[in-house]
């Protein structure tokens, strides 16, 4: 068995082992495996390891990928999207984690009625207002909760949230704790349901699993440590 086969293996039995602590059954997490920066060869490997559901942080990035690569791969979008490249990623990914204004909601909604589509989305919360990250505050979110429920076209699964980085992946659970506990807040605020909690990342998925976490972002524990420009996800 190759690299990436194994360190699947051992990730899916450290999410199946983080949800038994949380006493909830392994199924209800999924693994998103975060490809950016690696080449097609490198996700073949992890195709071939059974896994379909793959992560990127640029637009062109998966429109370079997806057509080199089985079409029965589900593609999402976690990084940052721009309004000018809505129209083009619309109809290439599966889910969109990163909707991080009302703005960018709106010019989501509106471009997705004209093409037809009902994009899944989460919501990005900037819990600790980081200046060099995205994202709705925790007010901010609240005020706007009607606004986006308004957007007809947007189906909203729930909550992502990136904590600042630590090596103490403990460090990360407060932050995992403050998103699960502002969804059941959101939920009783707008009636209706955020099911989905994207959190977790390569060195702090199985708190984020003990946490709530229903979809992990899992990159460099998958593929190997990123070259130069690459933060681990």
């Amino acid at each position: 068995m190759n690299d990436i086969h194994d360190r699947l293996q051992s990730i899916r039995e450290r999410i199946a082992a983080a949800a038994a602590r949380g006493g909830r059954d392994p199924a209800s997490v999924e693994l998103l495996a975060v490809s950016k920066t690696f080449p097609v060869e490198t996700i073949r490997e992890a195709v071939e390891a059974g896994q379909l559901l793959f992560g990127e942080n640029k637009v062109q990035e998966i429109l370079a990928k997806a057509p080199q690569l089985p079409a029965k791969l589900q593609w999402h979008l976690i990084g940052h999207l721009q309004s000018n490249k809505v129209r083009k990623i619309l109809p290439a990914v599966k889910c969109i984690h990163s909707i991080d204004s009302l703005d960018l909601a709106r010019d989501v909604d509106r471009i997705a009625g004209e093409l037809g589509l009902y994009p899944k989305v989460y919501l990005e919360v900037n819990l600790a207002a980081e200046g060099s990250k995205h994202g709705f505050s925790t007010e901010k979110l609240r005020s706007s909760l009607e606004d986006l429920y308004a957007l007809r076209r947007l189906e909203i699964q729930g909550l992502m949230c990136i904590p600042p980085f630590d090596p103490d992946a403990a460090k990360s659970r407060p932050y995992f704790v403050q998103l699960r506990e502002l969804r059941d807040e959101l939920e009783k605020q707008g009636g209706s349901p955020l099911p989905l909690l994207s959190m977790g990342m390569s060195h702090d998925f199985e708190i984020a699993i003990e946490e709530g976490a229903t979809i992990v972002r899992v990159g460099s524990a998958i593929f190997g440590d990123r070259k130069p420009k690459g933060i681990a996800a």
